[in-house]
């Protein structure tokens, strides 16, 4: 592989998974040549100046919180999934200078959630509504499970946090958490919804993965739900992401 350089760009990533995933794949697979660093930039403009000094040293890009959607204006030709879902988070450097914007998120969700799903769970609710939550709905679609957004504020495909009521989280027996909420260091904190209607019949997935288990999933499990974090997904779409590069 003549490019060499590889990495992260999103804002305040200094706790990345992705760079150390990569680093120690890279060290594992002998190739010692490759860098993966994290490229953490105040506003988005600054993009095209990493690489255009040394464009021909890049392989591929991850991306991440804030970028996922301000990315896309770079973007040379856009994959269809990437398209749709609105959000890019994997970007491949081609040798003609093309940057191709692709979506793995989806990719890692779906294969991470498919092994848990019963045959009640038809609807779910996603927490939040910021790059993530675009690729979890995405997945859902192909998994022919009707989704609502649950935000602070009103919009025609979402609830409110205020109106999440016994009735609604009897419908809606997957939810998933997209927003940044119980991420570490504030680990006492949890989504804003009436825990007291959860029952076994739910499944609580958490995009977060520091920590292992949030205040989030540990409220579930209390009363009886299937629980999962993010970890799984990010290996997933970090493979995803390395098979692009390779293609």
């Amino acid at each position: 592989m003549s490019k060499f350089k590889f990495g992260l760009l999103g804002k305040n990533i200094s706790y990345s998974f992705s760079r150390k995933y990569f680093s120690e794949k890279f060290e594992k697979l002998g190739l010692t040549k490759l860098k993966y660093v994290n490229f953490d930039i105040p506003e988005i403009e600054e993009f095209p100046f990493l690489y255009y000094q040394q464009e021909e040293d890049f392989g591929g890009i991850n991306v991440t919180i804030p970028y996922k959607q301000a990315v896309m204006r770079y973007m040379s030709e856009i994959d269809e999934d990437a398209k749709k879902i609105g959000a890019v988070n994997t970007i491949k450097f081609t040798d003609d200078y093309k940057l191709i914007g692709y979506n793995t998120d989806f990719y890692g969700f779906q294969k991470s959630i498919e092994p848990l799903l019963k045959p009640h769970h038809k609807k779910a609710l996603i927490l939040g509504t910021g790059g993530a939550s675009k690729a979890v709905a995405y997945a859902f679609k192909k998994l022919n499970i009707e989704v609502r957004f649950v935000s602070r504020r009103l919009s025609d495909d979402n609830f409110l946090y205020s109106q999440l009521n016994k009735d609604i989280l009897n419908e809606y027996t997957i939810i998933v958490n997209c927003s940044p909420v119980g991420t570490f260091p504030n680990v006492d904190e949890a989504p804003d919804i009436p825990y007291e209607f959860i029952s076994d019949k739910h499944l609580f997935y958490d995009l977060i993965y520091n920590p292992e288990e949030t205040k989030f999933l540990q409220l579930g499990k209390s009363k009886g739900a299937i629980i999962k974090n993010g970890l799984e997904m990010l290996e997933l779409q970090a493979e995803k992401s390395w098979e692009i590069w390779n293609s």
